[in-house]
């Protein structure tokens, strides 16, 4: 009985990985044969880094001694290159949800929800491979950045690109969430602009959150991808605004707590 017992554990987990498998790779396919949308996911932060970084770079410069102290001791491109990574891999990580909406209108997700599969194997595969498409972004915008200014520590920059992976699925698993809550494509796109740009400004990639006044550095404290970018930048250059074990915590945490709610939130989805 009791190996009949662990044949059927065994089996089970068998096919939890194999159902897991398949949507990571589902997903890092439908990415890589859009290549429209790695386009557009890096023009973004590309155009941010070139305009934006450029234009006040040349601006910090004149002011000398003052603006470095301002960015802790680096010139502003420098200081932005590292944000502007995960900047990539937050929005990557978050058009997730747009997939989903794309499945839910075109059937695919209603066959994926009556399917006989663990449905948290589905989503967490789903997830998995939409986070490595989006890191991959955040990959190449790294090397182009690490060129830009000049950075070649090996270490430091495999850190970069863990961070860029957490950072993708902690937004690939917010943009899930949200997506759930919806019905069609349309109105996901709204949501995009109101989710997603006040978390990258009150994040610290363009200005230290140190400058900011209450509320706004409270608010800052709370974005979740205000940990992630601070640990980036401290891989980087050893300069960070917040405590490290509070921006690992903060990064985890705000991890786990939205993966685990895009799982609940998927686990009692129902399509008629």
């Amino acid at each position: 009985m009791a190996l009949v017992e662990q044949v059927e554990r065994v089996g089970k987990a068998r096919w939890w990985l194999q159902a897991f498998l398949v949507m990571v790779y589902r997903q890092t396919i439908r990415f890589l044969r859009a290549r429209s949308r790695m386009f557009n996911a890096l023009v973004m932060p590309l155009v941010w880094f070139t305009f934006f970084g450029l234009g006040w770079s040349s601006t910090f410069d004149r002011l000398g001694p003052i603006a470095k102290t301002l960015f802790g001791g680096l010139n502003y491109l420098e200081y932005l290159a590292p944000g502007i990574v995960l900047m990539s891999a937050f929005v990557g990580g978050f058009a997730s949800g747009l997939t989903l909406l794309f499945d839910r209108e075109f059937g695919y997700l209603k066959e994926l929800l009556v399917a006989p599969a663990s449905r948290t194997a589905t989503i967490l595969g789903r997830m998995l491979g939409d986070s490595l498409a989006a890191t991959l972004q955040a990959v190449i915008m790294l090397a182009v950045l690490a060129v830009a200014v000049g950075y070649t520590n090996p270490v430091a920059l495999s850190i970069v690109v863990l961070l860029a992976l957490v950072t993708a699925f902690m937004a690939s698993a917010i943009g899930t969430t949200i997506a759930l809550m919806m019905s069609s494509p349309e109105g996901f796109h709204g949501i995009v602009n109101l989710v997603i740009m006040p978390l990258i400004f009150l994040s610290g990639i363009f200005y230290p959150i140190k400058t900011l006044q209450q509320p706004l550095a409270i608010l800052a404290v709370l974005d979740p991808l205000t940990h992630p970018v601070q640990l980036a930048r401290w891989a980087m250059y050893n300069v960070v605004e917040e405590p490290v074990t509070l921006a690992i915590t903060g990064t985890l945490a705000y991890t786990i707590l939205f993966t685990t709610t895009a799982i609940a939130k998927y686990g009692r989805t129902y399509i008629a």
